[in-house]
């Protein structure tokens, strides 16, 4: 697999020149998991070797190049290609693309052998259209770059708040999610560094009040059942609105109740009654308790032997046992296991070069082996990298000892603790390219985020996309209470957003003021 490659280099292959420093003047000159690709013309450089591009868009590779879809008996360079391609030959591109498409024959008319399948095809499809994006960067006057690369504060704003006081009848399907409609929303606005107005707040208490059951918990909607997902959504709404009215609507008593009865003889926890077991039910009941300062061994009892038991031999987390990987339930997993003061049970090693090795030349993150890059994993799998740094030395040794947040076996403090650890290793991903990446391909110019160029914005997207924007703005940061360099903030310096805790997603003033509530609360 590919992370195994990344982790274990083939000694034969000649190390890696150091990179020099990214420009915001065009800052793909990437060294991702490993792999350096170079996207600026001129001659090459000792050490480089010159691929077979098309005139003077073509491509030159340094170093171990391991790129994330290797595609049997087909040369490197005709696998990415397409995302060098000049812009000037978009016609040979396509006849590129074209012929490389499945087909019945055993091989193509070119002789390169089988054609690709669906799933290459619409990668490569996908990287040509991001490159052309990118493209747009080359050669432009800094002030226009900058224009470019700007977050449309406003814009946002706009989308968001429009649609906490009306939603289209095309989110009828969401009606069971309508506590998530509620975080996605306000959670973005708070990133944002904006605020609603009080009649909004007012109303959004009320709101989450008919969704909270009188047995404990929160459902997707008044006389829903309730549910760990809906539950984790609506407290996090309620810490993000921040007053001590959101605060004391949320009957901390009975929710602990419903944590319990959730709970299952294996440690692991149930969404809803006899629904189904998984890595996120974990992370959603251990983060609201968690937050709430109701958290005890009680609750967190197997759920780290659980975990552990997801993680597979790629190094990611799945849902269940004997799962594939997937980037949201190895943020969950790994944030669930940092809560409970277990992360020692897992291999964070092997869960750091996974994570690592699905950011690629794209500049954002697939959330899978061989899956299309998405914006909404800028979080989940960017959060994973800006945790692990804290977690002592990462070394296939981790001990009790070394990795423990805990003094007295009380779980309150955890959350606060993790902040003050310091960034030992630096980010362990290329933070100016994300940042590229969500502001040119994910960025709605009308307001909002997407998953990808070709998608329509959503409130998902535009949640997760803001809150890997700001962790990957605040990722070289060693305090949480100074501000990032410039340099560590692609564009213009207004882009920069509120920072967030990576182990909630909530903006951290907001965290800071729900801890001191509940601090003292019985």
């Amino acid at each position: 697999m590919k992370g195994d490659d990344n982790d274990n280099p083939c000694p034969a292959v000649p190390k890696v020149r150091p990179r020099p420093a990214v420009t915001q003047s065009f800052c793909l000159d990437l060294e991702i998991a490993g792999r350096r690709f170079c996207f600026s013309c001129g001659s090459p450089e000792g050490g480089r070797e010159r691929g077979d591009g098309f005139g003077d868009g073509e491509l030159r590779v340094e170093g171990p190049i391991r790129p994330r879809h290797i595609f049997p008996n087909t040369p490197l360079t005709q696998q990415i290609l397409p995302f060098f391609r000049p812009s000037s030959s978009s016609s040979s591109s396509s006849q590129y693309l074209k012929s490389m498409e499945p087909s019945s024959n055993p091989a193509n008319e070119h002789g390169r052998g089988p054609g690709l399948t669906a799933s290459q095809m619409e990668q490569l499809k996908l990287e040509a259209h991001v490159a052309q994006i990118y493209r747009s960067l080359v050669g432009v006057a800094p002030h226009t770059q900058s224009i470019m690369l700007e977050l449309w504060r406003d814009k946002h704003v706009e989308y968001l708040t429009k649609g906490l006081k009306q939603l289209g009848h095309t989110f009828q399907v969401l009606d069971a999610n309508r506590p998530w409609l509620c975080y996605w929303i306000i959670h973005a606005i708070a990133v944002l560094g904006e605020t609603i107005d009080s009649q909004l707040e007012n109303n959004l208490i009320d709101f989450l009040s008919h969704c909270q059951d009188k047995e404990g918990g929160y459902a997707g909607g008044p006389g829903q059942m309730p549910h760990l997902a809906t539950t984790y959504a609506a407290v996090n709404t309620l810490m993000t609105l921040g007053t001590e009215r959101a605060f004391s609507s949320i009957n901390r008593e009975n929710l602990y109740q419903f944590l319990l009865r959730m709970k299952e003889p294996s440690g692991a926890f149930r969404m809803h009654k006899n629904g189904e077991i998984d890595v996120r039910s974990c992370y959603t009941a251990i983060s609201v308790a968690s937050v709430l300062n109701i958290l005890d061994a009680n609750l967190a009892r197997g759920v780290g032997d659980f975990i552990a038991s997801c993680q597979t031999y790629e190094g990611g987390i799945g849902g269940e046992p004997h799962s594939e990987a997937h980037g949201g339930y190895t943020f969950c997993g790994l944030a669930a296991m940092i809560l409970i003061d277990e992360v020692e049970k897992i291999d964070v090693p092997g869960l750091v070069g996974w994570v690592a090795s699905r950011q690629g030349i794209e500049c954002g993150f697939q959330g899978r082996v061989n899956k299309l890059v998405d914006g909404c994993y800028s979080f989940w799998q960017g959060a994973c990298l800006v945790i692990a740094p804290k977690l002592s030395p990462i070394s296939h040794d981790n001990s009790k000892e070394e990795s423990s947040m805990t003094r007295d076996g009380s779980y309150s403090e955890i959350g606060i603790e993790f902040l003050k650890r310091s960034n030992k290793t630096g980010p362990l991903f290329h933070h100016i390219a994300l940042q590229q990446y969500i502001l040119m391909c994910s960025q709605v110019l009308d307001g909002g985020f997407r998953d990808k160029p070709g998608k329509f914005r959503d409130y998902y997207h535009t949640c997760y996309c803001l809150s890997g924007l700001s962790i990957s703005q605040y990722c070289f940061m060693q305090n949480d209470e100074l501000r990032p360099k410039t340099s560590d903030v692609l564009g213009p310096y207004d882009n920069l957003l509120e920072p967030v805790h990576p182990l909630y997603n909530i903006v951290l003033s907001k965290y800071y003021k729900a801890r001191e509530f509940f601090s003292g609360a019985k």
